[in-house]
């Protein structure tokens, strides 16, 4: 016996009990040469297998276009998890009916083969499963294949028993020239909460979302944020990696991605580096900031808050640190950005207060009418012994920015070395069509406040003082007897 021939023994007996090893056997056999195997391959297969194995049930695997997720976590998976769990009903949806209908008989192919049967003999097709996107097998397996938005009635997946049973396997719901309309991604979504979501046959059944990232609010994003009200887990592959390697450079060099990168920053970021971005939104350059690892002496600095409207909604309280130097240039020195109740958020600007000192101007902003005026009140209180500003804002948000981003656009802003660096950028570069711009309304404020005179906590009271005198001089004047008409003028 050779030495291939004891290989392909030992690959044969390990694709009965590893996904991974399955995949290869399989593609060997099939194609005659060699799956390539990279490490990301390996974590796909393990985070699959933690599904197989019951560990978890709400998966989101965010990977690059043609990096083997179809092959892998669709018809190899569906193939291999059908040949342990001989009754398995799985659903399986992509953005083309056409393409899911590809991906189910791929599986189908995988089944009906002879390797196949070699290695799970028990498995055996119906005779009347002819058709790509429905068929089934005769110890009870399903898979059934649909297009997004498609017609799943009478179909389920899953099994109500212990153990696995099948499941609900996503692949690319968006098609990628189609998300960045908001009707077309929002039906989706909503196809999934209405149609997909009720097709589990048990609470426990898994869900398998496999896509590239085309926009924050894709389904991935929708999911990921606690849309459906459940915690999924996500395990995320960049083309990029953190350290500025490749993540399979036998599919593309560094050299290749960061030219690709570099014609189309967009597309880029959200299909390969899973970091999806609205279009550059023009207003800031962020490029243009440099970073320093210390703050200079003599650097006044204020504390500006942004302040959430509601809480655990979409917005973000952003506090950002900004300084001016004594060379003349502006600093960002610290940034905080937290989404939590309106407690908790409390609490967070008055440590940060006392983290930052007295001599740290805090501003933040003042809305209009009553409610605005009870809210400077309580930040007072809450702020007593700091130096507190706040007036109310006006114009648009971009009109507010434009003084601030003229700064940064001419490279007279750097910021302290943080890992609040790389969130900000990336909200600045966005802005103003970006989803948050929390952080970009705090540092306007903060250097609309370092570039005017304003006498801080001092004024607040004597603006307050002066408000009461001219209501209490209103009053009186109200009560001031009128003149009555004298003989010989026209009184009207």
């Amino acid at each position: 016996m050779s030495i291939d021939t004891v290989a392909l023994a030992g690959q044969k007996e390990a694709a009965k009990v590893s996904l991974l090893a399955f995949t290869r056997y399989m593609f060997k056999v099939r194609k005659g040469y060699n799956f390539l195997v990279n490490h990301h391959h390996v974590n796909m297969c393990r985070a699959l297998t933690r599904v197989l194995t019951g560990q978890c049930t709400r998966l989101i695997i965010n990977v690059p276009p043609r990096y083997s997720k179809t092959e892998i976590a669709v018809v190899n998976f569906m193939a291999f998890a059908m040949g342990l769990y001989p009754d398995a009903e799985f659903i399986h949806t992509s953005y083309s009916g056409g393409l899911a209908a590809n991906n189910s008989f791929g599986a189908r192919l995988l089944v009906e083969s002879e390797e196949y049967r070699e290695l799970f003999p028990e498995i055996t097709l119906r005779t009347d499963s002819k058709a790509k996107n429905d068929w089934r097998t005769n110890q009870g397996g399903v898979v059934y294949a649909q297009g997004s938005g498609g017609t799943i009635t009478g179909f389920g997946a899953g099994k109500l028993r212990p153990g696995f049973g099948g499941a609900i396997i996503i692949d690319d719901p968006h098609k990628a020239d189609e998300a960045r309309s908001d009707t077309m991604r929002k039906n989706v979504i909503e196809w999934f909460g209405n149609t997909l979501e009720s097709r589990k046959n048990s609470p426990q059944t898994p869900i398998i979302l496999i896509m590239q990232r085309l926009h924050e609010s894709d389904l991935a994003g929708f999911l990921i944020e606690g849309g459906n009200g459940e915690k999924w887990e996500t395990v995320t592959f960049s083309a990029i990696q953190d350290d500025g390697t490749a993540l399979w450079p036998a599919k593309h060099s560094i050299e290749v991605l960061r030219s690709m990168e570099k014609a189309n920053p967009y597309v880029f970021a959200g299909q390969y580096r899973q970091l999806p971005a609205p279009l550059a939104g023009g207003e800031f350059k962020p490029d243009n900031i440099g970073v320093i690892d210390a703050v200079p002496v003599g650097t006044r600095l204020v504390r500006a808050w942004d302040m959430a409207g509601t809480a655990g909604g979409g917005d973000y309280t952003a506090g950002g640190l900004l300084g001016v130097m004594p060379d003349g240039r502006y600093v960002i020195a610290d940034m905080v950005h937290i989404q939590d109740d309106p407690e908790m958020v409390e609490s967070a600007m008055k440590a940060t207060a006392q983290r930052d000192g007295t001599n740290v101007t805090v501003a933040v902003p003042q809305d209009p009418g009553q409610a605005g005026k009870s809210q400077k009140r309580a930040i007072a209180k809450l702020l007593a012994g700091f130096t507190l500003t706040s007036k109310p804002v006006s114009g648009d948000k971009v009109m507010r920015a434009r003084p601030f981003a003229s700064q940064v656009n001419v490279g007279n802003v750097v910021m302290l070395r943080g890992s609040w660096n790389q969130p900000m950028i990336l909200e600045m570069r966005n802005f103003p069509n970006g989803k948050n711009d929390d952080m970009v309304d705090a540092l306007s404020l903060g250097f609309d406040q370092l570039t005017d005179n304003t006498l801080g906590l001092l004024e607040y009271y004597r603006g307050e003082a002066d408000e009461a005198n001219r209501m209490r001089e209103a009053a009186l004047e109200q009560e001031k007897p009128k003149p009555g008409p004298v003989a010989g003028y026209p009184w009207e």
